[in-house]
């Protein structure tokens, strides 16, 4: 199987290289690795071009944000396989697609989803949260439960089958995607327990309290678009379920 790592930059000149090394160190052999620019000005197009064709596809242009570029990624991608690295995230180790593989292969899988760790921006080594996914139950959405969207790998069907990132959502289209998948449209998920991605602090719906309402009110909003109905308490565990991350170590 073919898997397609797509990863999404804009100005991310301080970080891309290790992302980038972190893909192409993987053991796997069969990566298709595509990267999307939305016309960089900080010298991070220059960066990705060293790689030459290491890189299976570079496309630098303007988009329309965040997920509107995942889904040009997506819709260039030929592999069998979807994974999104963000441009300063890293995979946990070199066996990290190989394990993800096996994975689906074992369960006969349409998505793997795995652990993730949160770092220091400057230090990547420097563990401050562990995202302990679990094993998926049915209706775990209801009771706040969520992948880590840079750990869900999932078929290219799926995306051919059931749509792609709604651009309108600012920071919970990842959320919107996965609970359609999963929790809409059943899904068969297997659980990988193990660290599979580093990120690195600073994501858009935790970096204020106020962006925390905001990605509230928007997790609101992908419940109403899918046409489901979350329990009272569905929206406000969200986020609750993630303080044990700061005492968890892996």
């Amino acid at each position: 199987m073919t898997v397609s790592i797509i990863t999404v930059v804009y100005n991310g000149a301080e970080t891309i290289a290790e992302a980038i090394d972190s893909v192409l160190g993987q053991t796997y052999p069969h990566i298709e690795y595509i990267i999307i620019d939305g016309a960089s000005t900080d010298g991070t197009q220059a960066i990705i071009t060293r790689y030459g064709a290491q890189i299976s596809q570079f496309v630098s242009e303007p988009d329309r944000g965040l997920y509107d570029a995942m889904n040009k990624g997506i819709q260039r991608a030929t592999g069998d396989i979807i994974g999104i690295l963000n441009a300063d995230d890293l995979y946990r180790h070199t066996d990290v697609i190989s394990r993800i593989v096996d994975t689906f292969t074992q369960h006969q899988a349409d998505a793997v989803y795995g652990d993730l760790v949160y770092a220091q921006r400057h230090a990547p080594d420097q563990v401050t949260r562990y995202w302990q996914a679990g094993t998926y139950k049915p209706g775990a959405f209801l009771r706040g439960w969520m992948p880590p969207h840079p750990t869900f790998f999932v078929r290219s069907k799926v995306y051919r089958q059931h749509g792609y990132f709604t651009t309108s959502l600012r920071s919970a289209a990842d959320y919107e995607l996965m609970l359609r998948f999963v929790h809409k449209h059943n899904i068969q998920v297997a659980y990988l327990n193990e660290v599979v991605v580093v990120m690195r602090l600073g994501g858009v719906s935790n970096s204020s309290l106020l962006n925390r309402l905001r990605a509230n009110q928007e997790d609101r909003v992908a419940w109403q678009m899918n046409e489901i109905r979350p329990n009272w308490f569905t929206l406000w565990l969200k986020p609750l379920r993630k303080i044990g991350q700061f005492w968890q170590r892996k």
